[in-house]
């Protein structure tokens, strides 16, 4: 009878101890929980807060304000004596027929500092978009016609509610008189707002108001371009040999190892190797597409091979099995059987690398391509810039303007990149097979 009861007590000790155990594990599982769920939300609220930063400068650069005015070329004070060859018209003063439409519509009186002050409302462009148009119609002279150019960036900043009547006059760069003129403008429907098309279509300028990506896309494009073509067949070639046909020795793990480590290496230190060795000992061209090409390929070059090996790796041996029971060669197996296979890996691990080298900034600046180019590239020879070195150059430009364009290119940027990662997963599910 002792022993029952002592057995009985026993039993329900035991069952205790398992029971507050269970409790004690049951609360550790809630509380990992708990602190995973608060990482998490502490990495979204702060991609929230960058995005959202992002978005509240770069917006404002997708849409302009532009002024429409009707200008006449007076035949009479320039072009006197009916001069109509090209030299004669590239030296009027287009600025200051601009300048007199401006006063003949605010109703403005003739003053040195009301040239300059009107002057300063609408960008420079406004002048060569003049002169292109009487160049191109020299009948123009005489006549009064209509024409549309953007305004100056710190009047654009005014209508984007940058710059406030509020703020002192001293303290911002458009004087009272200004925003009453600019404001006369708006009310006479002379000035309108629309989506800059100009961010698109135009390259870099010291112009804020007219400063584009283009060049900066099509140096992307041409640099990407050198970057696939190079580094796609090298990677893919050194992964199936390293994967299917290199004898396992100390010689291939020393080459593995090293393809590891430089999967690694810091971007900028192969913008210095194309520095020291492309330009300085081979003399490419500097700030060129194709040396930064082949810089970008030297770094997505191991990240590929990784990923290339995986993918053959995940292949089903049974395939490699099933081709060689039936006849087939190693290199039949291994490239009419196991490579097609391994495609959707490879494909994606290709346009993440490719993503990778677009967002790439450091090698760029090393070999020169933060040099102020204003036309697009013909070529992958000639001067370029890129993306993410365009977003760099705007950064540190002094004027207010370029601070939302910056913010703009990020998005852009951005979006490039979440298409070519969108694209990535589409292949890889569209193409990938279950075994």
């Amino acid at each position: 009878m002792t022993d029952m009861a002592a057995s009985t007590s026993s039993s329900a000790s035991t069952t205790d101890r398992i029971s507050k155990s269970l409790v004690k594990r049951r609360r550790a599982e809630k509380r990992f929980r708990l602190y995973g769920q608060i990482a998490i939300g502490f990495a979204v609220a702060f991609l929230l807060i960058l995005l959202g930063s992002i978005v509240k400068d770069g917006y404002r650069a997708f849409w302009m304000h532009e002024i429409q005015l009707n200008v006449t070329v007076d035949a009479d004070r320039f072009a006197p004596e009916g001069q109509r060859d090209e030299a004669s018209l590239r030296g009027i003063n287009y600025d200051a027929i601009i300048v007199q439409s401006l006063r003949d519509k605010l109703d403005v009186e003739n003053s040195r500092t009301n040239r300059k002050a009107l002057r300063d409302l609408v960008s420079q462009e406004f002048g060569f978009v003049l002169r292109e148009k009487v160049l191109a119609d020299p009948s123009l002279i005489g006549q009064t016609f209509s024409l549309t150019a953007p305004l100056d960036d710190q009047a654009d900043l005014y209508f984007k509610g940058e710059i406030k009547r509020s703020v002192a006059e001293d303290n911002r760069p458009l004087t009272d008189r200004q925003l009453d003129w600019l404001d006369e403008l708006k009310s006479q429907g002379q000035i309108k707002s629309k989506f800059n098309t100009l961010l698109f279509t135009r390259s870099d300028s010291t112009q804020p108001e007219i400063a584009g990506l283009w060049g900066a896309i099509v140096g992307s494009f041409f640099t990407l371009s050198v970057t696939l073509l190079l580094s796609v067949p090298l990677a893919v070639a050194a992964a199936v040999y390293l994967e299917e046909f290199a004898p396992k020795n100390k010689f291939t793990d020393f080459i593995e190892i090293n393809i590891n480590n430089l999967a690694a290496v810091p971007s900028i230190v192969f913008g210095l190797l194309g520095l020291a060795v492309l330009i300085n000992f081979f003399g490419m061209p500097r700030s060129a597409p194709i040396v930064g090409g082949v810089v970008l390929a030297l770094m997505v070059l191991p990240t590929i091979i990784i990923s290339t090996r995986a993918s053959l790796k995940a292949v089903s041996p049974s395939i490699r099995q099933a081709a060689l029971a039936l006849g087939a060669s190693k290199n039949q197996s291994v490239f009419q059987h196991v490579l097609p296979l391994a495609a959707p890996g490879i494909l994606t691990g290709t346009i993440i690398s490719m993503a990778q080298a677009l967002g790439e900034t450091a090698p760029l600046l090393m070999i020169g391509m933060v040099s102020f180019v204003p036309s697009a590239p013909e070529s992958v020879m000639a001067p370029s810039t890129a993306l993410p070195v365009q977003i760099y150059i705007w950064e540190n430009a002094s004027e207010r303007s370029f601070r939302d364009r910056t913010a703009a290119a990020i998005i852009v940027l951005l979006g490039f990149m979440i298409v070519m990662n969108l694209a990535a997963v589409l292949l890889r599910r569209r193409f990938e097979r279950r075994w």
